[in-house]
């Protein structure tokens, strides 16, 4: 709910240019989806663990518009052709040519650097989403306890819903957390990925809320053996990680469970995706940053470098009370040590929960007395949150406004809010 336009996100959008990076070659069928290729083999450590240091932002994958799910006229392709491809280059193209040098005031940079050429670099530009199972790039279904909890959901962005205590918004909107394994998908800003290693260790540092410190073991089981026991969780869960070959495999379990139904603050969990991951979905799910998290939700991921200066991240999340079958994502993080890090100055000075909840108790005496109309999901503007906000330049353009008394929005930003 807390908006941050600053210095951040104007440095956030200043870019991409890497090196030339190899990711996965697009495959003649555009509907097959090849393993991750593991014929690089990168540097090796002193201690004798691959070299997966660097910087990695994923700041690209937000500016070139690649999202979450796939878009319809996709169909079943995991893979864009060339007339779409040539259409996201155009997009990015013009995106480079309306880059402007931020000033003092970090005002300015309302473009991108280095868009195009991250698209001619880096073959897993060529994905038509994020998600590549189920095949359809559609997340699955929610089961039906799932969906009932997510109905009764309460956060900063449920249309028709009053603040009247902080329970009442969610952890994104406290800056608590993104949730997980939200924080590992894009954003509007703040999308740098650091990695760091030590012997017996891997830190993932992200730089919007949150740093992972993933404990490596010798085998599988010794990391499974690891686990911690169930009712100890935290917002980024509990990460064990081991090798593969060349693959750095993260199995991460014990994440903050809960709901948003529930008035306990304390009982409250994070949502797996989120209006926070470049992402919405339809008014009836996955939107408003209210789905439930089970203690039986985990995610497995693979981190391969598939160059050097390319690491193919894969995410298998699968919570059996909550979604009808597991999903998964994969993603290029491509090397850019020029890319700086910016603070996320959120939860200190964090007024504005105070003010909605004043503000809306305010506004509730109000309606009580007859003197405004009450709020309803129809006519707050929160339920565009419900509808994709950002469009893929491949799929073709924009559509146009909606009639005079539609609902839709066109205003790629207005999810801002």
């Amino acid at each position: 709910m807390i908006r941050r336009i600053t210095l951040a996100f104007a440095a956030s959008t200043l870019a991409l240019a890497a090196a030339p990076a190899v990711s996965q070659e697009r495959p003649a069928d555009l509907t097959e989806l090849p393993p991750v290729p593991t014929d690089y083999t990168p540097e090796r450590l002193p201690w004798g663990d691959y070299d997966f240091t660097g910087t990695w932002p994923i700041e690209n994958v937000n500016q070139g518009h690649i999202l979450f799910q796939r878009p319809e006229q996709y169909g079943n392709r995991f893979w864009v052709n060339d007339e779409e491809f040539e259409r996201r280059l155009a997009s990015a193209r013009g995106d480079d040519a309306s880059f402007t040098q931020a000033n003092e005031s970090g005002i300015g940079a309302s473009g991108t650097t280095g868009l195009e050429q991250w698209f001619l670099d880096t073959d897993w530009a060529k994905s038509t989403s994020m998600l590549v199972s189920p095949a359809d790039g559609q997340l699955p279904d929610l089961t039906p306890q799932a969906m009932e909890l997510f109905r009764q959901g309460r956060s900063g962005w449920v249309p028709g819903q009053g603040y009247d205590w902080v329970d009442d918004f969610d952890s994104w909107d406290r800056c608590v957390s993104r949730g997980f394994p939200a924080s590992m998908y894009p954003f509007r800003y703040n999308n740098g990925i650091r990695v760091f290693q030590s012997p017996g260790q891997i830190t993932i540092m992200l730089e919007m809320l949150g740093t992972r410190v993933v404990k490596l073991y010798d085998s599988e089981e010794d990391a499974r053996a690891a686990k911690w026991a169930e009712p100890v969780e935290a917002w980024m869960g509990n990460s064990r990680g081991w090798w593969e070959g060349k693959t750095l495999v993260i199995e991460t379990t014990n994440i903050v469970s809960g709901d948003s139904a529930t008035e306990n603050v304390y009982e409250r969990s994070a949502a797996p995706l989120n209006m926070a991951t470049q992402f919405t979905g339809t008014l009836e799910v996955p939107a408003f940053n209210t789905v439930p998290m089970s203690t039986e939700a985990m995610t497995v991921e693979r981190l391969t470098m598939t160059g050097p200066d390319t690491i193919i991240h894969e995410l298998t999340y699968s919570d059996p009370q909550v979604y009808e079958e597991p999903w998964t994502t994969r993603i290029a993080w491509s090397r850019d040590e020029d890319y700086q890090f910016f603070e996320y100055a959120c939860h200190e000075g964090n007024y504005m929960p105070r003010d909605y909840i004043s503000a809306s108790r305010a506004q509730q005496a109000r309606i009580a007395a007859g003197e405004e109309e009450p709020v309803t999901a129809e006519n707050d503007d929160r339920s565009r949150f419900a509808r994709p906000f950002d469009w893929d330049p491949g799929v073709g353009p924009r559509p146009g406004p909606p009639p005079v008394g539609g609902s839709e929005s066109d205003d790629e930003d207005e999810a801002e809010g």
